[in-house]
């Protein structure tokens, strides 16, 4: 799947994803290829990404929103 990491300074991520896993308001989302459209608002926590080389990536969030759609996904991070 693509994804994109925006904050309002810089773009932390872009490129391919195996998986990823978002503090979601409501707990904690994985999302995977084909995820089901979706839209969530992120509370703070670690975004952990999974890239197409099987490398492991964190970043830490303060909020935000995450959006699934079409195998694209979008966060929208503070």
């Amino acid at each position: 799947m693509k994804l994109e990491i925006v904050t309002p300074d810089k773009k932390l991520f872009e490129g391919e994803a195996k998986s990823l896993t978002v503090p979601g308001s409501e707990g904690s989302l994985g999302i995977l290829d084909n995820h089901a459209p979706m839209i969530a608002s992120l509370k703070k926590g670690t975004v952990k990404i999974t890239d197409a080389a099987s490398q492991v990536q964190k970043f830490e969030i303060k909020g935000g929103v995450v959006e699934v759609l079409k195998n694209k996904v979008i966060v929208l991070a503070e």
